[in-house]
């Protein structure tokens, strides 16, 4: 049976464009890119909210084998990420290959004739030979159970939707979470409402954001001179790595740097509140690193507006007309949720993935352990590649864990080409020997041996594992992607 395509990528961000440049390097053109949404860009297509930027500085957040020196800021706004997210599928011939609004309900592999047969919504099936998910790891909203939500008569926005007619300007606001989202969101906020009262559950790390706008100099410099851009890149990666590596996955043995960073976020908060009640409760009372650290100047500055309300006690109930916290009910005219994503009951996978001997993916993690080798492959799931999945996550920037997927991508599709072969799958026990390590490596985290009890972070599982961050260095994670042992796949004609 011959397939409809090669490789089928569920998934148009930044992650399955990485696959599908890797698999033209590998002379494999006939691919299919199939994306849910209207258009190419993933989570930078999905969010508009006011205030969205990057979280780390641009000139990491980017491919290092396609730099951009056009970007407008250190931290740069979304919009442009979006654009960049356009220039790379129109530069990389991507764009041709792409249906949008195509939503794929689950995939499943044909042991008779060796295929993947992909279930589309209102389509026939897709078949193809190879399967990559490159659904991120932050693409399924969630919405919070709250009694009474859907009795509110005023306008709810979640942020992964906002409408380009949501003005908020002279409103009575509430925002439901004060996670990275909110950081960004709350301060934009802060200048439009005529009321803003926000709701936290957990307080989050902040510290200083070093941003400003990149001169027309600096950016002609890094057009004409690739490799200053490149130093530049090297410079932030390698304080990114400092700060993820030592202060989070080796607190065991590095307190002293992880306290250094939550002194700095204690400083910049007590800097710009000077409330003592109000410092206290936005003070965590978890360890730095158990939730993704982020950066804002203007987000604790905003609770010290007259008009901008912080409320920790637990929401009781949405009524027609507003918010009931700590028995007091707060009239509100549009309710946003900044609530964040659901990554372990519906997001790993996206999509219902059923293996060999028809093993479901989801209901296997759920039931054992979230596990992926090399955070790629599972076994009992042939020529299938997850690019978003346990233990993949590398550094800060999620770019890393991208190029490194590529490098495995590389090296696994070389074998199949220097072998002739047409299937791989991960063994059995190279899965359990890397699931072993990684386990054994994060004993020295945050997570484990640090206080991160009450941070209600999403990087742990319904088990109590976190188990999305890889436990070793980016430069770890590139070496061994290129040179893993060839023999932990096994491969047939």
């Amino acid at each position: 049976m011959t397939p409809d395509h090669e490789v089928v990528i569920v998934g148009a961000g930044f992650g399955g464009m990485g696959a599908a440049i890797e698999f033209d390097r590998l002379g494999i053109s006939d691919l299919v890119i199939l994306e849910r949404e209207d258009d190419l860009g993933g989570t930078w297509h999905v969010n508009r909210y006011p205030g969205l930027a990057v979280d780390i500085a641009s000139v990491t957040y980017s491919y290092s084998f396609e730099p951009n020196p056009h970007w407008s800021r250190l931290f740069a706004p979304g919009e442009e990420l979006k654009r960049y997210a356009d220039h790379v599928a129109d530069k990389y011939r991507l764009r041709s290959r792409m249906r949008f609004g195509t939503r794929v309900s689950g995939a499943r592999w044909d042991e008779a004739h060796q295929l993947w047969e992909v279930a589309v919504e209102g389509s026939e099936p897709i078949t193809a030979r190879y399967l990559v998910t490159a659904t991120g790891f932050l693409s399924q909203p969630h919405t919070p159970d709250i009694p009474g939500i859907d009795t509110f008569a005023g306008r709810v926005i979640h942020t992964t939707a906002w409408p380009e007619d949501a003005d908020l300007t002279g409103k009575r606001v509430a925002v439901i979470g004060t996670g990275a989202t909110a950081v960004q969101l709350i301060p934009e906020l802060a200048r439009r409402a005529a009321e803003l009262t926000v709701y936290q559950r957990t307080p989050i790390w902040v510290v200083p954001k070093v941003d400003a706008p990149i001169p027309p100099l600096v950016r002609g410099l890094f057009a004409r001179f690739p490799v200053t851009q490149r130093i530049a890149r090297l410079a932030n990666t390698s304080l990114l790595e400092m700060l993820m590596v030592v202060g989070v996955l080796r607190y065991r043995r590095a307190r002293p740097v992880a306290g250094m960073a939550a002194r700095l976020g204690r400083w910049h908060l007590h800097r710009q509140v000077r409330d003592p009640r109000l410092r206290a409760q936005l003070t965590p009372d978890y360890d730095f690193g158990c939730k993704r650290p982020t950066f804002s100047n203007t987000y604790y500055r905003a609770f010290t507006k007259p008009h901008v309300h912080l409320v920790t006690d637990g929401i009781d109930r949405v009524t027609e007309t507003g918010i009931v916290a700590g028995g007091t009910e707060t009239p509100i005219d549009a309710l946003v949720l900044a609530t964040g994503f659901n990554l372990w009951d519906v997001n790993f996978p996206a999509i219902s993935v059923t293996g060999r001997g028809g093993r479901d993916l989801g209901a296997w993690w759920r039931d054992t352990r979230f596990q992926a080798y090399e955070g790629v492959s599972v076994p009992r799931f042939p020529n299938f590649l997850t690019l978003a999945s346990p233990y993949s996550y590398s550094g800060l920037s999620y770019f890393t864990t991208i190029e490194t997927q590529m490098r495995h991508i590389r090296r696994l599709f070389g074998e199949l080409r220097r072998t002739g072969a047409r299937t791989f799958e991960v063994t059995e026990d190279a899965n359990a020997r890397f699931l072993d390590r990684v386990t054994d490596r994060l004993a020295d985290s945050v997570f484990y041996a640090g206080n991160c009890s009450t941070a209600r972070s999403y990087y742990f599982n319904q088990h109590g594992e976190a188990a999305i961050l890889r436990p070793t260095s980016t430069v770890n994670a590139l070496r061994e992607a290129g040179r893993f042992p060839l023999r932990d796949y096994a491969y047939t004609r």
